[in-house]
């Protein structure tokens, strides 16, 4: 499993979120403040991409109302294709 982090603004988390969602291998997310504190963890699975995105996607959107820079912590699986 890689993880990556990415220190973004508050007004582009949701659209960072939905970036790194549609590029698809995500296992987790992690969203931390500024100082490091966690703020908000979801796991990103085949079932989040369809219906309970929406809510998920709001959720985020109320977060990054309230905050002015986080990081985000994303677990993705191994790229299989290369492994073959």
């Amino acid at each position: 499993m890689n993880k990556e982090s990415f220190f973004v603004k508050g007004e582009e988390l949701l659209q960072k979120i939905k970036d790194i969602v549609a590029e698809g291998n995500v296992r987790k997310i992690i969203l931390s403040d500024k100082s490091g504190k966690e703020i908000m963890s979801f796991p990103v699975t085949v079932g989040v991409v369809g219906l309970l995105l929406a809510p998920l996607l709001a959720a985020i959107g109320a977060a990054a109302a309230l905050l002015t820079e986080c990081t985000i912590t994303v677990e993705r699986d191994e790229d299989t294709d290369l492994k073959s």
